[in-house]
């Protein structure tokens, strides 16, 4: 056996796999199918002040190597999390880390506030690049000031560990990640997702309701590996790499550019079970090379 435990901003996981948001719902759907406690970490899906309806269907395309979604932060807003989604992650061990997101730093703070007198929550992922949003989401972590403004808020208003997540649709993502650190962030996470159309030929018009969708899934990894790396030289805190990570080889790339630990996105939807058995090919590549990585 290989220990892969570690720790990202006090957060204790027994290896370096989570569960990307947006992507594993709030675990329940998933518990069927694979032991929620095996993962390192649990990232729900996006949690909102106020309930959200979301974008107008379709909201799904898949593409050559991805995907392109456009939900909209649908969700039933953080009363019902609090009430209806906790009680049920209370039965795991399993680290839980609530994704949030809102239209002002006000909401941000506030939603940090709230969830901070909740115990199984462990953590907070502020989500600051959603394309598929019209207000918030990634209009505030395209702009280093209003990424500091929005970080700062959340770090006013919580003691506990904060991770950034940031949006690849920057010219420079390390001015970004500079200020998040700099107005609190204690880890960031990287990258959401990319900016894409697709077009129907036989209508001219987007595939996708709300025209633009985010590109997630293999096709964005080599973009994901090159931006963790910039930013793993820009900044001290742990680095979460995200993007197209499919297998074992995937997530070891990501580490060898400079993350502590890694979200699996878009391979839930494909096979359920994917972050367990990446967990496994982990294992067995740090088992052939044991001094590559130091995860304790």
């Amino acid at each position: 056996m290989v220990n892969l435990a570690l720790e990202i901003a006090g957060i204790k996981m027994k290896n370096p796999v989570m569960v990307a948001s947006g992507t594993f719902g709030y675990g329940q759907e998933y518990s069927e199918y694979l032991d929620l406690n095996k993962l390192g970490a649990l990232i729900t899906k996006s949690v909102t002040l106020k309930a959200r309806l979301g974008n107008l269907p379709p909201r799904i395309v898949e593409t050559p190597a991805g995907m392109l979604n456009s939900i909209g932060l649908q969700n039933e807003g953080i009363e019902f999390f609090i009430n209806d989604q906790l009680p049920f992650l209370s039965r795991f061990t399993v680290p839980v880390i609530v994704n949030i997101a809102g239209e002002s730093p006000e909401e941000y703070a506030e939603l940090a506030k709230r969830l901070s007198t909740e115990p199984l929550v462990k953590g907070i992922e502020v989500n600051i690049s959603c394309p598929n949003v019209k207000k918030g989401g990634m209009s505030f972590g395209i702009d280093p000031k209003m990424t500091a403004e929005v970080i700062a808020a959340v770090r006013k208003a919580t003691s506990q560990p904060i991770i950034a997540k940031l949006t690849p649709n920057v010219t420079d993502i390390t001015s970004i990640a500079r200020a998040a650190v700099e107005a609190g962030a204690d880890a960031l996470s990287l990258i959401n997702t990319l900016v894409g159309m697709a077009i129907d030929i036989e209508t001219g018009k987007s595939r996708l309701g709300t025209l633009t969708g985010g590109l997630s899934g293999p096709a964005i990894k080599p973009i994901a590996v090159r931006m963790v790396y910039e930013v793993a030289q820009a900044v001290k805190v742990p680095i979460i790499g995200i993007g197209g990570i499919m297998n074992g080889g995937d997530a070891v790339e990501f580490f060898h550019a400079g993350a502590r630990a890694v979200q699996i996105g878009t391979a839930n939807f494909i096979t359920p079970e994917a972050p367990l058995q990446i967990i496994k090919e982990i294992e067995e590549y740090v088992h052939r090379h044991p001094r590559a990585f130091n995860f304790s």
